[in-house]
């Protein structure tokens, strides 16, 4: 069961479901009360009628034997001031609601009761005066029930006043009954303990229905990215569905995220096998000096040890470094002023001028930026015919950076590719003299990480010229 509940479809429909059957109980409610309200009133309005064709009997002096207290076996009552009943239905047994629980007239009652043809007001007991022979305008409704030959019923009563010449005030009740508005009522309500059941099945049944056909997509998704990370396949891709619709960006989505994942794994083979072979080479060197000085003391070739040691120094340090870029190493929040990294770098080197002015200060981390330097004119010098340039300026908000060389410079279609790991332009150029191709992508790795941008472009002399941005601190 909670696995049921726990799937998407299940909660779509029972959410669905719910909603409606709120919605149906609310409709039916209001349609229910206002169908009894309507009825009330119609049972209200005919028992006013009725007691208005007696009342107005009463006024023009019609005996009480004479009235019609019969028409369509309605209960009627005529009660006196006094609250004595003075005429009533022929058949009523019983009758309830009216205040008056008398069902025959009182003896005395012949219809001719002595009165004071003088009176001109009197006031019933809603305060409304009436002058002999008026029927009063306001009626009071109430319910009740009523036994006629045997038959009870419910009823709504209205009372009517009227002034009579000869019998003073008097009070007429007549009723309706209630029985349509119960049936109708009760019918509605069967009808809607019938249908409503009914109407929730056939909503669940399509919510049912229509999810399970918008997430079968989804469904298919799942079951491709379950098949990838089964089989470790990163070339594979989920479907796509041609409905252009969440589903169909998730599926998108998706696929580019695989396809990052996959260039990343890709990414990360290739590093591993180029470091792998970079690696191997000073390695391999160093082991035969030391294996040629173990058997043969006097050919040690001290200086070329110490240099292949050096180098591999130097590149398990970039490869450590890249290790911590890639894991997402921030960077120390230090202020570095750059003109003054730029003189320190530059001195000493032959050939490599420096052009600075006023501290630009950039935040980051010292041994980083210095590391960015250093590759930058590292690179330059190997390229440069006899001179190199560095230069810091303030660009606005912008700390610019600019290494520049006289040498051949880079060709356009190489300007990106030069940052990438490994990479050297001139195949046939050593490792010694060339590197192992991780200065450029360190540099970018490392303006990246500080927030700002590595690119290079032809030297106005010539020559290639590298331009590092970095935020102002």
């Amino acid at each position: 069961m909670s696995r049921l509940l726990g799937s998407v479809r299940a909660r779509a429909t029972l959410a669905a479901t719910l909603v409606v059957a709120v919605a149906l109980v609310a409709a039916g409610t209001a349609v229910l009360l206002s169908l009894r309200s309507n009825l009330l009133g119609e049972a209200g309005t005919q028992a006013e009628r009725s007691a208005r064709e007696v009342a107005a009997e009463l006024s023009v002096g019609t005996p009480y034997g004479d009235l019609s207290l019969d028409v369509d076996d309605r209960p009627v009552q005529v009660v006196d001031e006094d609250g004595g009943l003075v005429a009533a239905s022929e058949d009523l047994e019983r009758i309830s609601g009216t205040g008056v629980g008398a069902v025959k007239p009182l003896p005395s009652a012949t219809g001719e009761r002595g009165g004071d043809d003088d009176r001109d007001d009197d006031d019933d007991d809603s305060g409304e005066s009436l002058k002999p022979g008026e029927i009063g305008e306001r009626t009071t409704v109430s319910d009740g029930s009523a036994t006629i030959d045997g038959d009870t019923e419910d009823y709504r009563f209205a009372a009517v006043p009227v002034e009579t010449r000869d019998q003073g005030r008097l009070t007429v009740y007549a009723g309706a009954p209630l029985s349509a508005e119960h049936g109708a009522v009760n019918t509605a309500l069967t009808v809607m303990l019938i249908g409503f059941p009914v109407l929730l099945a056939v909503v669940a049944w399509v919510t049912w229905l229509v999810t399970r056909r918008a997430l079968r997509p989804v469904e298919g998704i799942r079951r491709e990215m379950a098949a990838i990370t089964a089989s470790e396949d990163l070339a594979r891709r989920v479907p796509v569905p041609g409905t252009h619709d969440e589903v169909a960006r998730l599926a998108s989505t998706t696929n580019e995220t695989l396809a990052a994942l996959e260039s990343s794994v890709e990414r990360q083979r290739r590093f591993v096998a180029d470091a792998s072979h970079e690696l191997r080479s000073p390695i391999a060197s160093l082991r035969t000096q030391l294996e040629v000085a173990a058997a043969h003391p006097e050919l040690l070739d001290l200086d070329g040890a110490v240099e292949d040691t050096v180098r591999l120094q130097r590149l398990a340090a970039d490869l450590l470094l890249l290790a911590r870029l890639d894991a997402g190493e921030r960077p120390a929040e230090a202020r570095v002023d750059l003109a003054a990294l730029a003189r320190a770098q530059a001195e000493g080197r032959a050939g490599v001028a420096a052009r600075v002015g006023d501290a630009v200060t950039v935040a980051g981390s010292r041994g980083q930026l210095e590391r960015v330097l250093a590759n930058l004119l590292d690179n330059a010098q190997r390229h440069a015919r006899s001179a190199v340039e560095v230069s810091v300026r303030r660009d606005g908000d912008v700390a610019v950076v600019a290494v520049a060389d006289d040498g051949e410079g880079v060709p356009a279609a190489d300007r990106e590719r030069i940052f990438e790991r490994f990479v050297r332009l001139d195949a046939a150029r050593s490792r010694d003299d060339g590197g192992a191709g991780l200065g450029l992508a360190i540099a970018r790795d490392v303006a990246v990480r500080h927030g700002g941008t590595l690119t290079v472009r032809d030297a106005p002399a010539g020559g290639a010229l590298f331009e590092l941005r970095l935020p102002v601190a």
